[in-house]
């Protein structure tokens, strides 16, 4: 099975698809995660450090593909996720989309992908071109991380669209929404309403989850010093089961733009007041 994790820069994709693939882990999956930006930190809360790139391997190499072995790419991360980082272009210079196909090719030279239970995309920020959808290609599902508030979500739209336009050419689904850090999903519900789709899982505002990435550990890792964090542990194993329960997913008709402003904006400009109680409603309340 194969996953891409997309979502807003900045909304917690990375810390949410380590702890993802620990959990699918615990479940006894054999799991390699890729990161799919220039900034190759995708798997930091795994290892610990920042691992060398394939595109970095390769050009040490001039390019040629036998001379690289599995372990100049593959690393150990926690609970036994191996951890692969793509890389990239210079800032500027380049496409994101090449650098993902050339760590598949890579990958599929070594006989990796046939070695694995679960492979997990974790790529960069919104859908803005072909490039950054690569990894789509190569999907079963998709899924999107976002929070309660209007930029996550109008990303998440863009990201549906191109998961509606990839699902064209092979059978991709968009498994559902992941909620990350928010207090709140009224926001949410209101954009599912509309663009219908799962919602896996809403996760809290939990200080423990943005401390995780500062500390370079998984939640799983955290909870082993301190138990009481095995309960934040259970939002990812609630996303790996429904994951390996293969869900149908959809298909997203995502909304256009200015629809969505419109929808989303409204929100805010027009919030739903809660009903006053009738004075009779006040006096049972009393009774009780």
């Amino acid at each position: 099975m194969k996953l891409a994790v997309y979502g807003k820069g900045g909304i917690g994709k990375s810390t949410t698809s380590c702890n993802i693939s620990v959990a699918l882990a615990k479940r006894g999956k054999k799991v390699l995660q890729i990161g799919c930006d220039p900034k190759h930190d995708s798997t930091f809360t795994l290892t610990g450090f920042l691992i060398p790139t394939i595109i970095d391997t390769l050009q040490s190499k001039d390019y040629h593909y036998e001379d690289v072995w599995a372990e100049d790419v593959i690393y150990k991360g926690y609970g036994g996720v191996d951890c692969v980082e793509a890389g990239g272009p210079p800032a500027g210079a380049g496409c994101g989309g090449y650098v993902v196909g050339e760590t598949v090719k890579l990958l599929k030279e070594l006989n990796a992908f046939d070695e694995y239970d679960v492979i997990l995309f974790d790529v960069l920020g919104d859908v803005v071109c072909g490039g950054f959808a690569a990894p789509l290609n190569y999907a079963d599902y998709c899924m999107i991380v976002t929070d309660n508030g209007f930029d996550a979500l109008f990303a998440a739209n863009r990201i549906a669209a191109s998961v509606r336009e990839k699902a064209r050419t092979h059978p991709l689904r968009l498994a559902g929404l992941i909620g990350n850090r928010t207090a709140k999903r009224d926001l949410i519900d209101k954009y599912i309403e509309s663009v219908p789709m799962p919602v896996l899982e809403v996760l809290p505002l939990i200080e423990d989850i943005r401390v995780s990435r500062v500390k370079g550990k998984t939640l799983f890792e955290m909870a082993e010093s301190d138990p009481s964090l095995n309960y934040v542990c259970d939002y990812y194993l609630n996303v790996a089961d429904q994951i390996l329960a293969r869900p149908e997913g959809v298909v997203p008709n995502d909304a256009p733009d200015r629809d969505l402003f419109a929808l989303l904006s409204d929100f805010y400009l027009n919030p739903t007041k809660p009903p006053v109680p009738t004075p009779e409603e006040e006096l049972d309340l009393m009774m009780v």
